[in-house]
């Protein structure tokens, strides 16, 4: 079984006992989680899409750790100008293994 998840502005494909990152959610770290976009359900050949989600369908998880993802350098130059930025960038995500898949 697997299903299409959207949070944080993107689109997630999960299945049982898989282990995502997902944007930053603000929750505690071994607390469950509830994902109520889902846009679609696949259950062993039969496909359930959702207009655009699927109402009654969720997928719930449990929140493995809070971290910050690995550093990416910003660097701009103009030529013959004396101009030059050197910035750093850490995104935060939220690991969730998700446990269960429930449709209506």
């Amino acid at each position: 079984m697997l299903a299409v998840i959207k949070t944080g502005g993107k689109q997630y494909i999960v299945s049982p006992g898989k282990k995502i990152k997902v944007e930053k959610i603000d929750i505690e770290e071994g607390k469950s989680v509830t994902f109520e976009e889902v846009l679609l359900i696949n259950n062993e050949g039969k496909t359930i899409i959702g207009e655009p989600t699927i109402k009654g369908a969720s997928v719930s998880g449990k929140v493995l750790k809070q971290d910050r993802s690995e550093k990416v350098i910003i660097f701009k130059k103009k030529p013959k100008k004396r101009y030059k930025v050197k910035k750093g960038h850490r995104q935060p995500f939220t690991e969730v293994e998700i446990s269960e898949i429930v449709s209506k």
